[in-house]
């Protein structure tokens, strides 16, 4: 296979580009055209083959916890309990089913990426031009492209003429660039600054043009994009690894406690091997939680539909925990931490600096001079400035209307906001457009960084009609200009002129203001210009200026944004802009919001950053550092190296550029108006409002998640102490004491009545100071020593302290004991056992209470304030006391109806076990979260 220097193929001439790429002006050859297809191949996006659907499937059944699920239903089969073993195995088919739906809704970004491209193209083959298929396309091809065509390969420009392409998609900038096609010799530049390259995946805004095509299919940048999004590795979440470590934690906890038993009972009860046997394995089902995966699903549900209240949209359930484990949150700036609403804030001449009032693209405020309103009409300079700036720009403000209730914008914010000032200096845009008939548009590029408008204007300059008028970055405005406005006169520009302007404008910048600067250029008396408007190139016309002034203007920051990076802060997370902004722009900014603290951060470019080692860059990452002007790599480069430093990243983004990204990010945040399909594919969450402090709100409910699946196990597990002292004390007494719960009545316990009140748990909203603790580890286990010694040796101790007593409660009251045997009477035993499982479920109402926080009292909470957990205590209630008095039950669970005193020691037992929660939390509170 030929191989095509494609790193150099811009830097020879166009007549050399026909023989860099082995082909004349004719075009290739059908023979050739065949030769180079079996070559490259077709041009189209290469997918890698996924797992097939039904493998995709079969991973929901198949995670640790579901295979401990089969296993202990399939336990309780053996056992002779078939209904608790088909109940057990229901569970499981009905999260694997739950699991796998949400996950096939998301992660289709190339299909995205494949919908973007173009289906046919225009080349020249044979000596005739031609209409194929983009996908026939190979390299060498002679591709004739013209306005409104998408570009489905990277070809390189031989010929064009006024040829303006839009490359948004691949690099963010929102305005199109200028391309010719004379050879680029600098190595400074990025792939996408070279000016006779064309990209796939852009779109020509305007002119014509003829390119030899020099890569196609994955080889394209587009391709590179899409290759690495498709071919990521698809890591585990936080919380799935971390629900990994509790299974083996849980299954080694569960079946040791299982062979302890089964040698207990063996040796020293002496009981047979195959009751012995079947025991061991009714302990070991009473200590798997098979509610845990119920529990999982509805507190990231109950999530999920509470943070699209607040404007984020989660595609897949486990995203959401992992937004609560984020510790760096990498934000671009514009529309995520600022309005996206540019307001001209001053408008600064030699002569004077005016300021401007009124935010937004309502045309409500005043231009002021010194603090006191002006008239326009008064200053000359002023009037022609703002009449400039206002007649270079194509975009629109469309007032509040019926389907709108607010100022929009058609077009770019920063040239919206030209007509607004022009508004408040009393301009009537209307007759400004009439009286000033547009003739020609030289489009903004990224290198000349200007854009220039062609006018018939009958507001006269200095006697002349037919005017360009230029805004731009000040410094190449001015570097262009030979004149200035200064005193209503037309001067020569002068070295003082020059400095003075670029000090006015590292002042605006260093404020966080954008800058532009606008001139003009009378054409009328000019013979040396071409005679047709078409001739008109940036070439011909941006030069000899008359420089008017400086527009001033920012990007407010949210109002919210502020709260919301405090709150980050707060709770120990870092934010890192990323921005394609200035970074002077981004520093000042920052610095307003919060986001860095210290007088001079460090601003890394992408031109700096191209030069840093991963070293470098790791110790970069260690102090506040804020990324500018940077590439779409670059940002992927950054997420990636955070990740080596152990953190779990967010990252925002918008564009095709992006999805690298957001792809790589532990969870990628894409903007909901702004963003594209691409991104929106790419992303994990989709913001519907683009704004910072949704985030926030998002990453404090995934917080609440872990949170609330952490309450639940506590709460499941210190039934299983209560469940396993019992049968303790059953075998330690060599059976004197009859056991006092039965497995049927431990596993009552299990799946019914501790089941829905633990579901409630899952639906706790946020507790108060949960957004003033630092991100969790990365590796944290959900069963740490605090869950479980709180589980297991308090609220554990407490419940079987309460089973047993009213165990021993019932034969002290209904019999002779201890004068004679336990067992001498068959329905006092039944009795006992119903007491101690009653027991057991009236102290889980306390202990479910207690477990709705962690430090915070009950009482202040609310004890009343989860519904579903309430319903749970209610169908608690209900189902033990059809365990009762229901004779169908009464056989299966062998209980016995309780009198009216067991129903008033009952009813008392959720008190003492709030109350001594109540003085744990307070001594916690007072002695070590303050001190």
């Amino acid at each position: 296979m030929k191989k095509y220097d494609n790193d150099s193929v811009y830097k020879v001439t166009p007549q050399d580009v026909y023989e860099h790429l082995d082909v004349d002006r004719n075009g290739l050859s059908t023979d050739e055209v065949k030769k180079r297809q079996h070559e490259y191949g077709k041009n189209v996006l290469r997918e890698v083959k996924g797992e097939p659907t039904w493998k995709k499937f079969l991973h929901h059944f198949s995670s640790l916890m579901a295979i401990l699920l089969w296993f202990s239903g399939g336990i309780a089969i053996f056992a002779d309990m078939p209904q608790l073993g088909i109940s057990i195995w229901l569970v499981n088919v009905i999260n694997g089913v739950f699991g796998f739906w949400q996950e096939f809704q998301a992660g289709k970004a190339t299909d995205a990426l494949k919908k973007m491209l173009p289906s046919f193209a225009r080349v020249v083959r044979d000596g005739e031009e031609q209409q194929i298929l983009t996908e026939e396309l190979v390299v060498g091809d002679i591709l004739i492209i013209a306005e409104g065509d998408r570009i489905s390969v990277d070809a390189r420009l031989v010929e064009c003429s006024d040829l303006n392409v839009d490359q948004s998609t691949l690099t963010g900038e929102s305005n199109p660039v200028r391309r010719n096609a004379d050879a680029v010799l600098g190595d400074d530049l990025s792939r996408f600054e070279i000016r006779n390259l064309i990209f796939a995946g852009t779109s020509v805004s305007s002119g014509t043009g003829k390119a030899i095509v020099y890569a196609t299919g994955m080889n394209t940048e587009f391709g590179k994009i899409a290759d690495l999004t498709q071919n990521m590795k698809e890591e585990k979440s936080p919380l799935q690894q971390e629900l990994d470590v509790l299974t083996k934690q849980i299954s080694i906890i569960a079946t040791s406690i299982g062979i302890l038993f089964f040698i207990i009972s063996v040796f020293f009860v002496q009981e047979t091997l195959a009751k012995s046997f079947i025991f061991a394995l009714g302990m070991i089902v009473a200590f798997i939680p098979e509610g845990l995966l119920p529990t999982v699903t509805l507190s990231l549900a109950i999530a999920v539909k509470r943070m699209a209240k607040e404007n984020a949209l989660v595609k897949k359930l486990s995203a959401v925990e992992t937004l609560g484990s984020t510790s760096v949150i990498c934000s671009d700036k514009t529309g995520t931490l600022t309005q996206n609403e540019m307001t001209v804030s001053n408008v600064w001449t030699l002569d004077h600096e005016y300021d401007v009032s009124g935010l937004g693209y309502a045309p409500e405020g005043q231009i002021t001079l010194d603090g006191e309103a002006i008239k326009v009409y008064d200053h000359a300079n002023l009037q022609t400035i703002l009449r400039a700036a206002a007649l270079c720009s194509n975009a629109k403000v469309v007032a509040p209307n019926e389907d709108n209730d607010r100022y929009t914008v058609l077009g770019d914010p920063t040239e919206a906001c030209l007509g607004v000032v022009a508004q408040k200096g009393g301009i009537n845009l209307d007759s400004l457009t009439t009286e000033a008939l547009r003739l020609r548009e030289l489009p903004f590029d990224s290198t000349r960084k200007r854009m220039t408008t062609i006018h018939d204007y009958s507001y006269k300059i200095h006697g002349d009609q037919r005017i360009a008028f230029v805004k731009g970055a000040p410094r190449e405005i001015l570097e262009i200009s030979s004149h200035v406005e200064r005193n209503g006169e037309r001067v020569a520009m002068e070295s003082g002129f020059f400095d003075e302007a670029m000090e006015a404008n590292d002042m605006y910048a260093r404020n966080g203001l954008r800058v532009l600067a606008v001139a003009y250029r009378a054409l009328d008396h000019e013979t040396s210009l071409p005679n047709t408007m078409s001739q008109y190139t940036p070439e011909i016309i941006e030069d000899d200026l008359t420089f008017l002034g400086l527009v001033v203007m920012s990007d407010p920051a949210r109002p919210e944004v502020s709260d919301a990076v405090k709150i980050c802060h707060d709770a120990s997370i870092r934010i890192i802009m990323i921005t394609g902004d200035y970074g002077l722009t981004a520093e000042s900014i920052a610095k307003k919001i919060g986001i860095v603290k210290t007088e001079h951060p460090r601003v890394i470019t992408g031109s700096e950053l191209y030069k840093l080692s991963d070293d470098e860059l790791k110790r970069a990452l260690e102090d506040e550092v804020i990324f500018a002007r940077v590439a779409p790599e670059q940002k992927y480069r950054v997420v990636a190296t955070l990740q080596e430093l152990g953190h779990i990243v967010a990252v925002t983004g918008d564009g095709v550029n992006d999805a690298p990204a957001l792809k790589k990010a532990d969870i990628g945040v894409a903007m909901g108006i702004t963003g594209t399909d691409v991104a929106k594919e790419a992303a994990d969450v989709i913001l519907t409002d683009d704004n910072f402090a949704s985030i926030v709100k998002a990453v404090e409910e995934g917080r609440a998640v872990y949170s609330n699946i952490r309450k639940f196990l506590t709460y499941i597990l210190n039934s299983n102490m209560a469940e396993a002292i019992p049968s303790v004390a059953f075998l330690l007494s060599r059976g004197a004491i009859p056991l006092p719960l039965t497995i049927m009545q431990i596993l009552a316990i299990d799946l019914g009545t501790d089941m829905l009140p633990a579901l409630g748990l899952g639906t706790e909203q946020p507790e108060e100071g949960i957004m003033n603790k630092p991100p969790r580890k990365r590796g944290e286990a959900l069963l740490n020593k605090k869950t479980f010694i709180i589980a297991f040796f308090w609220y554990g101790l407490i419940l079987s302290a309460f089973a047993m007593f009213g165990y021993f409660f019932i034969y002290f009251m209904h019999s002779n004991w201890p004068q004679t045997s336990l067992l001498a009477n068959g329905n006092v035993y039944r009795q006992a056992t119903t007491m101690a499982l009653a027991m057991i479920v009236f102290g889980q109402i306390g202990m479910v209470l207690n477990c709705r926080t962690e430090n915070q009292s009950i009482f202040k909470r609310g004890i009343f304030t989860n519904s579903k957990v309430l319903i749970g205590i209610a169908v608690e209630i209900i189902l033990i006391a059809s365990l009762m008095y229901i004779p169908a039950l009464q056989n299966i669970f062998d209980t016995a109806p309780l009198g009216w005193m067991e129903w008033m020691i009952l009813i008392l037992v959720p008190i003492p076990a709030i109350l001594l929660d109540e003085l744990r939390k307070k001594y916690i509170r007072n002695n070590i979260v303050k001190g």
